[in-house]
């Protein structure tokens, strides 16, 4: 647990490189995702359908 000591918080190297996964990551994996599906099934009519 991080402690303030003389007006600065002291954390443990492990607390310190702790990263919090919010909705920005979320959207980026749905996003790309998507963006793979698209692609997959653009390739898929390109070459299967013609």
């Amino acid at each position: 647990m991080a402690i303030k000591r003389n007006q600065q918080i002291i954390e443990t190297q492990a607390e310190a490189r702790q990263g919090e996964r919010g909705p920005s990551v979320l959207a980026l994996l749905t996003a790309s995702l998507a963006l793979a599906v698209l692609l997959m099934a653009l390739v898929w009519v390109v070459m299967f359908r013609s």
